[in-house]
C-alpha cells in the first residue's frame, strides 16, 4: 500500500506555514478506489512563534483562487497543534511502502523541516519518497488535467494523484514490484 501526501502552505520555502494537508493510501498496481483519508489543518499561529514564515507573494495568490478553495484552507476553524498533527501524519504513515508527493523538494521538504522543529524523527526514510510530477510528465498529457477538480484542495488533490499514479501505472504496464 503506497499513500500519498499534499500540502497547501503559505509560502514555497521549507520554512513555510502549512496550511492543511490532505492525505490518501492507494494501491498504484489497481484501479481500486483510494481509501483511508487524512485531512488536518495546522494551527498557523503556533508555526509562526516556531519561526515559520508567510510569504506576501504566496497570499497574493491565496487571493486569486476560488472562494470556497480559499475559505477552505485559511479559515481558522478546526486547526491542531504540532504535535497532534505530526502524530496523526505518524498514525497514517504505518505499514505504507511509499510515500508520493507532487514534487518532493516542496511537500516532504516542509514536512521534514517541520519534523526537525519539533525535534521528532520523520516517519519515512528517505527512500521510501516518490515523485508523481516526474511520473506525470512521462505521459503523452499530464493525465490530472482530463479528471482533476477542487485545484488547491489538499485531500483533493492528494486524491486525484493518486489516481492518476494507477493511470499512468495502467498505461506503462507497471506490475507489482
Amino acid at each position: 500500500m503506497d499513500g500519498m501526501i499534499d500540502l497547501e502552505t503559505l509560502g514555497v520555502e521549507p520554512y513555510s506555514v502549512i496550511l492543511t494537508l490532505g492525505a490518501i493510501k492507494f494501491d498504484p498496481y489497481s484501479e481500486e478506489e483510494p481509501h483511508g483519508e487524512l485531512y488536518l489543518k495546522l494551527d498557523t499561529e503556533e508555526q509562526e512563534s516556531l519561526g515559520r514564515e508567510i510569504d506576501d507573494n504566496t497570499l497574493a495568490w491565496w487571493a486569486q483562487q476560488s472562494e470556497s478553495v480559499r475559505n477552505e484552507a485559511l479559515s481558522e476553524g478546526d486547526r491542531v497543534s504540532v504535535k497532534q498533527f505530526l502524530k496523526e501524519i505518524n498514525r497514517f504513515c504505518v505499514g505504507l511502502d511509499y510515500l508520493w508527493c507532487q514534487g518532493p523538494l516542496f511537500d516532504y521538504a516542509m514536512l521534514q523541516n517541520l519534523y526537525r522543529q519539533a525535534a521528532e524523527p520523520c516517519p519515512w526514510n528517505f527512500w521510501q519518497i516518490r515523485d508523481s510530477r516526474t511520473l506525470f510528465a512521462m505521459m503523452p498529457v499530464d493525465p490530472r488535467k482530463q479528471i482533476q477538480e477542487e485545484l488547491h484542495n489538499a485531500l483533493a488533490d492528494s486524491y486525484y494523484q493518486a489516481k492518476c499514479v494507477q493511470q499512468t501505472y495502467k498505461h506503462f504496464g507497471v506490475t507489482k514490484r
